[in-house]
């Protein structure tokens, strides 16, 4: 078609110029002289007339597969012909051995569509539709894979999308349970800065729909915690047509499942966490503010802009999305959650305590102080357990310290460092296995008020000094917090009144660094070479006691 465009404005622009006749505009350009009238009578071609195939073959046996099709009109949608197995027939009943399968398929192919509209059977049409700016949003999950933590795990990808502007929001979680169902609105609510103000469009999810009921339009039986979490953040909701039916009435979700994973997430991303990775991927939203689609003039960001000050504004408190439980704590100290055990605090033991099962954690209330909070585990079986749950009990069994889950754990995640290790080790050659194990967990309880980086100079410092005691160790921890306030650290606000006093001698314990190893010597310190003392001296006073008996009963007597 290109090539006869160019060759009807030549033959226009020849005889415009250079007032050719039909004949030689015809000589010059290898054409007919028909062909040179109709470009000088009309710049547009005329279109190519397609001819009309006949299949001598199969006109015999059309009214037969017209029979079929209309038979399909009224079969159950998995019974209907398809045009292999009208072949088949056709050769059964009817001997039509000479007919070759793609005859057949081409005139199904159009023939079943015609005989379903001739039927009155109903043709879907998708029609186009305007989003008012901040009415409606559409939600939906997609599964998505990653390498967490080394291990290749399926996760689950929540989306919301503003319906008019496409600005989108995509958090992953370990589950689609209501507990990420709900935390996803919240996060995309906090994130947009509002709620839309008519409804938002979702698949009937078991995390907001109990029943579909089917014959009454839309209507659903909705949980009781969605339902009151629509009433606190005050919009509706729209639940499409089950199955693929439905599926159009939320295309723009729909797609931006497909299109995130694909652009954004492959190859499978590889995190330590889903904080990294949803940190990671708030970052690409900001990229895709600057993306036009649908043949738009205007970015997403521009459009959201402009649709952002029709949201309605969130509310004044935020919902707790997590589902709340009251299980009690064993004599291990374990709650057990959805078939997975985490350590709380030991004073809690017999005791039912209230849990915020949420979609990346679960936290433990001791009234409205939280008590304790872990990483939520979706692996059935699995465990959770923090040492520093378990010290006030290993402060009175202190061999129970060297085997304990709690501290396998704690070496595994790091909190367990080679500096407790090297302090564990020195204290008990000097104090023994007991007592030195006591003071490791003096040293373990300093993290509850002071920062691990602290602790861990004050044990460095410590052991640089010979000194194996927690009370060194907190004195030297809470000098460092101080040096780094006054040298502009990252804390530098706190311990305004002692920064004046940061230069101080360092504590030092004679008698422990002389029972240590001898290459902990601090340097510029003279070797220590006087004897350890002694009461030998003293002992030559209870032998004159001896020796006088007499003397001494008579002065206590008289006293």
């Amino acid at each position: 078609m290109r090539a006869r465009l160019e060759l009807f404005a030549s033959i226009r622009r020849d005889a415009r110029i250079e007032g050719l006749s039909i004949r030689g505009l015809a000589k010059r350009y290898q054409v007919g002289r028909d062909t040179v009238r109709q470009a000088l009578s009309d710049p547009v071609p005329p279109a190519r007339k397609t001819p009309v195939r006949s299949s001598p073959r199969l006109d015999p046996f059309k009214p037969a597969i017209d029979a079929m099709l209309v038979e399909d009109t009224t079969a159950p949608r998995k019974q209907r012909h398809t045009a292999r197995r009208i072949l088949a027939r056709l050769i059964e009943e009817h001997d039509a051995l000479e007919l070759s399968y793609s005859t057949v398929r081409d005139y199904v192919r159009v023939r079943r569509a015609q005989i379903d509209v001739e039927a009155g059977r109903r043709v879907e049409v998708f029609v186009p539709q305007e989003h008012a700016p901040g009415a409606e949003a559409e939600v939906d999950f997609g599964e998505v894979w990653i390498v967490l933590d080394g291990v290749k795990t399926k996760c689950h990808m929540f989306i919301f999308r503003l319906s008019h502007s496409g600005k989108a929001i995509h958090r992953v979680y370990p589950t689609q349970a209501q507990e990420a169902f709900l935390e996803g609105h919240i996060e995309a609510f906090n994130e947009i800065g509002g709620v839309p103000v008519k409804h938002i469009r979702y698949d009937n999810l078991t995390s907001a729909v109990r029943t579909v009921v089917f014959g009454q339009g839309r209507n659903r039986v909705e949980n009781d915690r969605w339902v009151l979490f629509r009433s606190f953040y005050g919009f509706d909701s729209f639940y499409c047509q089950p199955g693929i039916a439905g599926a159009h009435e939320k295309g723009g979700v729909e797609g931006e499942v497909g299109w995130f994973r694909r652009n954004r997430l492959t190859p499978m991303p590889v995190a330590k966490s889903l904080e990294e990775l949803n940190d990671r991927i708030r970052y690409r939203e900001a990229e895709d503010d600057q993306r036009r689609f649908d043949g738009r003039i205007r970015t997403i960001g521009h459009d959201f802009a402009a649709e952002r000050p029709f949201l309605a504004p969130l509310p004044a408190e935020e919902f707790d999305p997590g589902l709340v439980l009251n299980p009690r704590v064993d004599r291990s100290s374990m709650i057990t959650v959805r078939m997975v055990k985490y350590s709380v605090p030991a004073r809690f033991i017999g005791r039912r305590v209230r849990v915020s099962l949420r979609a990346s954690e679960l936290v433990v209330f001791d009234g409205r102080a939280v008590a304790a909070r872990h990483q939520r585990i979706v692996a059935k079986g699995g465990q959770s357990v923090q040492l520093d749950h378990y010290l006030e009990v290993l402060k009175t069994k202190p061999g129970a310290l060297p085997g304990s889950t709690a501290l396998a754990r704690a070496r595994a995640s790091g909190s367990f460092t080679s500096a407790h290790e090297a302090f564990w080790a020195a204290s008990r050659r000097v104090n023994g296995d007991a007592e030195g194990t006591r003071e490791l967990i003096d040293v373990l309880l300093l993290h509850r008020s002071m920062d691990a980086a602290d602790i861990q100079a004050g044990i460095t410092a410590a052991l640089r000094v010979g000194a194996v005691s927690a009370d060194v160790v907190a004195v030297e921890a809470r000098r460092h917090a101080t040096t780094s306030a006054a040298e502009g650290g990252p804390r530098s606000d706190r311990h305004r009144g002692a920064h004046a006093q940061a230069k101080v001698q360092r504590v030092v314990s004679l008698t422990q660094r002389r029972l240590m190893d001898p290459a902990a010597v601090i340097a510029g310190l003279p070797s220590d070479s006087r004897p350890l003392p002694s009461v030998r001296a003293y002992d030559e006073l209870l032998a004159k006691r001896a020796e006088h008996p007499a003397k001494t009963a008579s002065k206590e007597n008289i006293s």
